[in-house]
């Protein structure tokens, strides 16, 4: 199938299934937005939802945030991966969005990358998220997904990723795909074991076709009948074995 078949199909299907698609992190405006996006590299959005409650309601405002230490942030966030540095990236952040944004999440990508704990997939989020720009964040789950599904190609970095999405996806689906990625990654095309028997997708899914042609069907029969044949010379040798020590306890009495 061509890429750009997989690609009509994807926005055709996903577009009519998950129209609302939309972030499952808990927040009431761009900072709060911000700040959980910021605490959720390399932790699950069910964490982070558990901890902002009480962060928000502590530091409801930049000026709040940044008029803090990260020693006090940390015991917040204590129980995210890596709350050190993030505790130091929220005050730092908070304090350059006081200073220089005067108390305003910045919309564009290269001014929110200026701020502590911001790379290009947070600011991309926020981008996208909050004021709509067609603009596709990149995390593990969009990485290893696009590659399965096909529309991407030899994209070994989250950049090239992000540049063949944005090239090949309609403007207006881009802020809504990275949503329909990153839920497809976490709920059924798994990191491990990705659940190809349930998934709706997998008719035009490239990493499904390679691992069912008949060459794969093929090898997975001949595997399965060596287990067979394995098993039941197994079970003939533990006869033998059985048989050789009876005759010897036989022999000596």
């Amino acid at each position: 199938m061509l890429r750009a078949e997989r690609y009509r199909h994807f926005v055709e299907y996903f577009s009519k299934n998950q129209p609302e698609a939309e972030t499952e992190l808990h927040y009431t405006n761009p900072f709060e937005l911000l700040i959980a996006v910021i605490l959720s590299a390399q932790c699950t959005d069910k964490r982070i939802n558990q901890v902002t409650p009480t962060l928000f309601a502590r530091f409801p405002t930049p000026e709040s945030l940044a008029a803090s230490t990260p020693d006090e942030v940390f015991t917040y966030i204590r129980s995210v991966s890596y709350p050190n540095n993030k505790a130091k990236h929220l005050v730092g952040m908070a304090k350059m969005l006081v200073e220089v944004f005067h108390g305003v999440v910045p919309s564009d990508i290269n001014e929110l990358q200026k701020m502590p704990g911001v790379g290009r997939k947070t600011a991309n989020v926020i981008a996208s998220v909050v004021y709509d720009a067609p603009a596709i964040a990149v995390d593990t789950h969009v990485f290893r997904v696009a590659d399965r599904i096909g529309l991407t190609t030899n994209a070994r970095t989250p950049l090239a990723v992000e540049k063949q999405l944005v090239k090949y996806l309609p403007t207006e689906t881009l802020a809504i795909a990275h949503h329909w990625l990153i839920l497809h990654g976490r709920y059924i095309c798994v990191a491990r074991s990705p659940k190809c028997e349930i998934c709706p997708i997998s008719w035009f899914c490239r990493y499904y076709e390679r691992n069912n042609t008949e060459t794969a069907l093929l090898k997975a029969e001949a595997l399965k009948v060596k287990k067979i044949k394995d098993a039941k010379k197994k079970k003939e040798n533990n006869a033998m074995h059985k048989a050789l020590k009876k005759r010897s306890v036989d022999k000596n009495i």
